[in-house]
């Protein structure tokens, strides 16, 4: 029951982890911009503040997912992080990269967006309340533990297969800092764009649906 406890978050944070993210694409854009030892130093120092997020999280999921309105305010913060992150890509796409950086910087970054992380919150939300209430893992401190640890490793694995892919891609393709920088800043207002568009569509469907059933009576 341990190993299947461990497996199950390993599996379900590493799928978590594929789509393009605030996340990944941050380890993408340190990898090519400061090598692959910072990318590291941030893949560890996420992936412990995953672990205590994760058991946090999971603790809290059956609260959380009794909060009226909490996926608009998710899909709101998600917005402004997505376009805060954009802009700074966007805005240092010219700049040539740095060549001397503080040696805790990544550890820094990655423990901030490890607790910063609200798109986890919807995630194991669903993910870690379907585990519970199914009876795949147990909802007590050691279970959560245990699955706490293969989340973690399931984050530093799917990280760590993101920065070689970003570092084969580089000594491949030759590309310019200025094009990573560009593309990353693009993909971020891509998803900020989507939140957007999506809490805009929420907002307007009721109101034609309530307006058609006026209607129809």
């Amino acid at each position: 029951m341990i190993f299947l406890t461990f497996f199950l978050g390993l599996i379900a944070n590493f799928i978590g982890y594929i789509p393009p993210g605030n996340i990944n694409l941050s380890l993408v854009r340190i990898t090519i911009n400061r090598g692959f030892k910072q990318a590291m130093q941030f893949i560890i120092a996420f992936s412990c503040a995953e672990f205590v997020f994760t058991f946090i999280i999971m603790h809290a999921a059956k609260w959380l997912s009794e909060q009226v309105h909490l996926d608009v305010v998710i899909d709101w913060v998600m917005f402004a992080l997505f376009l805060v992150l954009g802009t700074i890509s966007w805005l240092n796409r010219k700049k040539p990269p740095e060549t001397k950086y503080s040696e805790h910087a990544s550890i820094k970054y990655g423990i901030i967006l490890g607790f910063a992380n609200p798109m986890q919150v919807p995630f194991w939300m669903i993910c870690g309340t379907y585990l519970i209430t199914h009876e795949w893992i147990l909802d007590g401190n050691f279970a959560l533990v245990i699955f706490s640890i293969g989340s973690a490793g399931g984050a530093f694995l799917c990280l760590f297969l993101y920065a070689r892919f970003a570092q084969y891609i580089q000594s491949k393709f030759a590309l310019s800092t200025r094009i990573i920088n560009t593309a990353i800043g693009i993909l971020f207002f891509s998803l900020a764009g989507y939140h957007l568009v999506k809490r805009i569509y929420l907002a307007v469907v009721p109101k034609h649906k309530k307006i058609e059933d006026t209607r129809s009576n």
